[in-house]
């Protein structure tokens, strides 16, 4: 948790405040640095009308553009960034190729941002700009898609929960999350999702129960070996079935205020067999992919 500097790639929406508050908190107790990124677009058109039929040449509005675009960017002055220190940055540009291209340049340690999701089918598509950057970057990144959800009480992180696939990664995605727990005085569960053991046949849907306590039982000795080789001693909780829907009653039972996943840049998919987008999209606390 060696955590200096912390990006915010902001975008001037009212479900941004919550990613904002969430990264002031773990800045401040980290004490970290916040950069907070604003990429603009390319204008489109090359040029503009004013109210009254003046026509405004392209450099003139792209000035303008600019000119707000730093305004807003400057108005992000919220209480809880008090005693932080706060760094603005304006680029233009791709955001996607130029929030990658600033964390590497900065040498930035955490990303944190919100998907930008309003409504079902843009949670479902996770944003374009949100999938590039978890598939490109090293460092870990922070996500939040209900935002508009999020509780109106003061965010805190009192206890964490960790999903690990019990691969190669999960030491390392169990060793983070216990060094965040420690960091922050905060408890640590870990969690893994097996296949499910049921099955279709005559009469519906069937557990096999022998089968369900073998899987159990294995993954609970496999859980024990990775908390020995990671030096941990967390709460333990395994379930079976479909992995988003399982990890949100994992977070449920737990009373998780963060899910925290394996992440390996460059593959086409996050951790927990291939369910890493998924769980992104359905979580309803923040996840940190790892």
């Amino acid at each position: 948790m060696n955590f200096r500097k912390i990006l915010v790639p902001v975008v001037f929406v009212d479900t941004a405040r919550h990613v904002l508050q969430q990264a002031a908190w773990l800045a401040r107790r980290l004490h970290a640095e916040v950069i907070l990124l604003h990429v603009m677009t390319p204008p489109v058109y090359p040029a503009g009308t004013l109210t009254g039929g003046r026509e405004i040449p392209e450099e003139e509005l792209h000035a303008l553009v600019v000119e707000r675009a730093q305004a807003d960017l400057d108005q992000i002055r919220y209480p809880e960034f008090a005693g932080i220190a706060v760094t603005r940055v304006l680029l233009r540009g791709d955001p996607a190729e130029e929030i990658v291209q600033a964390a590497r340049d900065l040498n930035v340690d955490l990303i944190m941002m919100s998907t930008h999701g309003h409504g079902a089918f843009y949670r479902f598509l996770l944003g374009s700009v949100t999938a590039k950057i978890l598939h490109e970057v090293a460092c870990p990144v922070w996500t939040g898609v209900h935002l508009e959800d999020a509780p109106a009480s003061v965010f805190s992180i009192r206890r964490v929960l960790c999903s690990v696939e019990l691969d190669s990664h999960s030491r390392h995605t169990a060793a983070f999350a216990a060094a965040m727990a420690t960091a922050l005085y905060a408890t640590l569960t870990l969690v893994h999702v097996t296949a499910g053991v049921e099955y279709f046949g005559p009469g519906g849907t069937t557990v096999d129960a022998v089968w369900k306590d073998e899987i159990l039982g294995f993954a609970a000795k496999e859980i024990a070996g990775l908390q020995k080789s990671a030096g941990t001693s967390a709460g333990v909780i395994v379930e079976s079935g479909d992995v988003s829907q399982m990890l949100n009653k994992a977070v449920e039972r737990s009373n998780a205020d963060v899910l925290v996943i394996g992440h390996v840049p460059g593959r086409s998919h996050l951790g927990d067999n291939g369910n890493g987008y998924g769980i992104i999209r359905e979580s309803r606390v923040p996840v940190l992919s790892v």
